[in-house]
């Protein structure tokens, strides 16, 4: 039967088709690591996953999976407060708040999860939210869920001023709690947050500081603990969230970290956590020796940030103009949506899966091709890589 909304539905998708920004799946048939089988592609180098240190193929990650799921079955099949809170849970949190140096943590089954239980879950009526333009979507949904009489404030990307007139404003509003909200890496810009700055406004107007970890766990830092010890502050932001689907495994699962009083009030009010079955104990298990793995070999991370600035360095050699940023995401600007599309997929048909992004991922005119570095690329790989890129992606003047 054709219906209104069947109709609407195919139009879209025509539409999408014609202007050549529609999405097509690509299936992969190997374990997630430099190169993987794609379907009818064969073997490609991936530079657009998350794997960015390279655990997602780890034998001691996979042994880890295997014993839960002798030990715990292959999942919880309830929510936490009834009978879906295992051990392993509880010994995930315990690592997760040890090493991010916060007195405890609580895990879900997404970072999204984890922001949208986060705010709707600590905003009150009168309390303001501020968010930076370019924060995760899952920040911004988690924002529009917070009480309809909060106030919801945005501020320009990395902009100190701008900030400080929303908190300015905030404060002169009476509003008692409020929360500022950053990614610790923007995902799309791969720049860092000016986090010294932001902590130093929310002390000055007395302000809770939540930092979104996702691409910066693992990655930034001496040991991989992020933004906060990227800048020497391990233990000085009130609030972090992050997930264990990119560098920590890539199997799944988020996390909230900070204070004990923070983390029960979750257990009592998240709608996520009181709605929603827990994260599977096999994924506890994963990210458990994924945390595990990095604490033994933190010199990952230097492997990984020596490989991401000899490619940048590479790419810019080439007359390409990465964005400037010290995180493992390299964005290539090329303008156009379809473009970006286009080129992706031109460098997929030469073995080298990257993504193209267009509005309204990114703002319209600043489609770009990401690239994401991963410690488990060779030297060699990345050289091959960035010659097939250089051959192919446009140079965008400024």
């Amino acid at each position: 039967m054709t219906t209104t909304l069947n109709t609407r539905l195919a139009d879209d998708l025509a539409a999408l088709r014609a202007a050549g920004t529609y999405k097509t799946l690509q299936y992969l048939d190997s374990p997630m690591a430099a190169r993987a089988e794609v379907e009818n592609r064969g073997e490609t180098t991936i530079l657009c996953s998350n794997n960015y240190i390279g655990l997602s193929d780890k034998p001691e990650l996979i042994n880890a999976a295997k014993a839960a799921l002798d030990k715990y079955g292959a999942g919880a099949a309830s929510v936490r407060f009834i009978c879906g809170t295992f051990t392993i849970h509880r010994q995930l949190e315990e690592k997760v708040a040890q090493f991010l140096h916060t007195e405890a943590s609580l895990t879900y089954a997404s970072c999204w999860c984890a922001n949208t239980a986060l705010v709707p879950a600590i905003i009150g009526p009168g309390d303001a939210v501020i968010s930076d333009e370019l924060n995760h979507a899952s920040i911004i949904d988690a924002c529009r869920m917070a009480h309809k009489d909060a106030k919801k404030m945005i501020y320009k990307h990395a902009d100190m001023a701008s900030l400080e007139e929303k908190l300015r404003l905030a404060t002169d509003a009476g509003c008692p709690v409020k929360l500022v909200i950053t990614d610790g890496v923007f995902s799309m810009e791969g720049d860092i947050a000016l986090l010294p700055q932001i902590c130093e406004l929310a002390k000055k107007y007395q302000a809770t500081v939540m930092v979104d970890e996702s691409h910066a766990t693992g990655v930034l830092g001496k040991t991989g603990r992020g933004t906060m010890e990227y800048y020497d502050m391990l233990g000085r932001v009130d609030i972090i969230t992050g997930t264990f689907g990119k560098a920590l495994g890539g199997a799944g699962g988020g996390f909230v970290a900070g204070s004990r009083d923070l983390i029960d009030i979750l257990v009592q009010r998240s709608r996520p956590h009181l709605f929603s079955n827990s994260l599977p104990p096999v994924l506890s298990a994963i990210a458990l020796a994924a945390i595990e793995y990095l604490e033994q070999h933190p010199e990952i991370t230097d492997s990984l940030r020596a490989k991401t600035v000899y490619m940048r360095d590479a790419l810019i050699a080439k007359g390409l103009k990465p964005l400037e940023g010290d995180s493992a995401i390299i964005p290539l600007i090329v303008g156009d949506t379809a473009l970006s599309i286009s080129v992706a997929g031109e460098m997929l048909k030469q073995g080298i899966h990257a993504i193209g992004f267009g509005f309204p991922v990114v703002p319209e005119g600043t489609a770009r091709i990401r690239i994401q570095v991963s410690d488990a690329l060779s030297y060699q790989e990345i050289d091959r890589a960035v010659e097939i890129i250089s051959n192919i992606c446009p140079v965008v003047e400024e």
